[in-house]
């Protein structure tokens, strides 16, 4: 069977312009400033934080429809663009290499309808990641897959169909 083609897409485009621009989170709360031990998870650009870096932190919400299961939570985002993290939309594989990988070794997909339901959640291992993924986006129902981090709950990138 072939593989089923992927885009992940890092945090709206629309929402980092606004937390860098205005200092306003998705909750309309001033984003806090912070400055990198090292190891922090940038939304923007699906990679860890170097040390010294100045990040926000700000609520975030991945969901478009109101519903039960509409969330925010807290997320990460370098203070200033760089050029290696503008733009990184549409990765096709999961940020799973290099030294310090974005996502951690066991990370959450948690598989979403249309009407943005959740259908299945799993904790999986980096190892087995790419196969249940494709598992995943192989049911008609699944119009969206979220990563999550473990340790957390919190966001960390929304895969879709290419």
């Amino acid at each position: 069977m072939q593989p089923i083609p992927y885009l992940i897409t890092p945090i709206r485009a629309g929402f980092v312009q606004r937390a860098r621009a205005a200092g306003l989170d998705d909750l309309n709360q001033p984003v806090e400033r912070h400055i990198a031990e090292g190891g922090e998870p940038c939304r923007d650009a699906l990679r860890r934080a170097r040390p010294g870096e100045a990040l926000l932190l700000a609520s975030y919400c991945p969901f478009e429809q109101a519903g039960p299961y509409r969330e925010y939570g807290p997320v990460f985002l370098l203070a200033d663009p760089s050029d290696d993290a503008e733009p990184v939309q549409g990765l096709d594989r999961l940020p799973l290499a290099g030294e310090h990988p974005y996502l951690s070794p066991s990370f959450l997909l948690r598989a979403y309808s249309a009407a943005e339901r959740i259908l299945e959640g799993a904790v999986v291992a980096a190892a087995e990641a790419e196969a249940h993924l494709q598992s995943l986006l192989s049911r008609a129902e699944v119009a969206f897959v979220l990563a999550r981090f473990t340790g957390h709950g919190c966001y960390a990138c929304r895969i879709e169909r290419a």
